[in-house]
């Protein structure tokens, strides 16, 4: 019987070493997976950005079908959401409006928009993730007049 006390006793846990060792491989797998799953973030957010841009173009067709022009510059995409006083009012305002709220980018900013554009008969762009016009990479400007480029 004192055999299977003592058995029981020794049963212990892991060691520091054996911790470690583990600990090191985990970093080392982190090291290696960390950026690519980073720049999947990224591609990601660009992606975001696209299909918001697809989804504002076809409320904006859907507008200028129903009041025949687009919404001007100073009139915004807010346009699309609730009916605007400004010139040129909308005629045929859809009830509930063309999109359900202004939509914003991935890093926390609205859309910007222009019309007339200078790429297109419009233009939707984001300034990136630094929100200044210009930059590389994330911080790149990012407008529906690429979306036809790429």
């Amino acid at each position: 019987m004192k055999t299977q006390n003592n058995r029981i006793n020794r049963q212990g846990g892991f060691s520091l070493v054996e911790i470690l060792v583990v600990l090191v491989i985990m970093g080392l797998l982190i090291s290696v997976v960390a950026p690519t799953v980073l720049n999947r973030a990224d591609d990601a957010r660009i992606q975001k950005v696209y299909a918001d841009f697809k989804s504002i173009e076809t409320a904006l067709k859907i507008y200028r079908l129903d009041n025949y022009l687009y919404p001007s510059t100073e009139q915004s995409l807010e346009a699309l959401v609730i009916p605007t006083t400004l010139d040129p009012e909308p005629r045929n305002f859809k009830t509930g409006g063309y999109l359900s709220e202004i939509p914003i980018d991935p890093w926390g900013r609205p859309y910007l928009y222009l019309s007339p554009g200078e790429n297109g008969e419009i233009d939707i762009y984001s300034l990136g993730a630094d929100g200044v016009s210009g930059g590389e990479g994330q911080n790149a400007d990012i407008g529906n007049w690429k979306a036809t480029e790429d």
